[in-house]
């Protein structure tokens, strides 16, 4: 075996977004939604597009409200296609330091 073969091959640069956490209502399950701007072909203004993901939560950490990062992963699921890799900034945290 050449010292080639041995070495892992690198996955290539992960696709990643951020977003706020819709829903966790589902087990190890959130809901993300996703904004993004999109140039109108005619009119030339920005338009604010919207997706929601499906993530996988393996400790359930991240609640409603909360702003998260997530990456693509293989399918877990039907509609399940990213993984949570982190929470940004919790919801609950924000009202609290205004409210003091």
């Amino acid at each position: 075996m050449t010292t080639a073969d041995n070495t892992q091959k690198s996955r290539g640069r992960l696709n990643d977004a951020v977003g706020t956490v819709i829903s966790d209502k589902m087990d190890k399950t959130i809901s993300v939604k996703i904004y993004r701007l999109v140039k109108h072909p005619r009119y030339s203004k920005y338009i604010r597009r919207t997706s929601v993901f499906k993530a996988h939560d393996e400790t359930n950490q991240a609640k409603t409200g909360d702003k998260v990062r997530i990456y693509e992963t293989r399918p877990m699921s039907k509609t399940k296609r990213w993984k949570l890799a982190e929470v940004i900034e919790k919801a609950g945290l924000v009202d609290q330091e205004a409210n003091s």
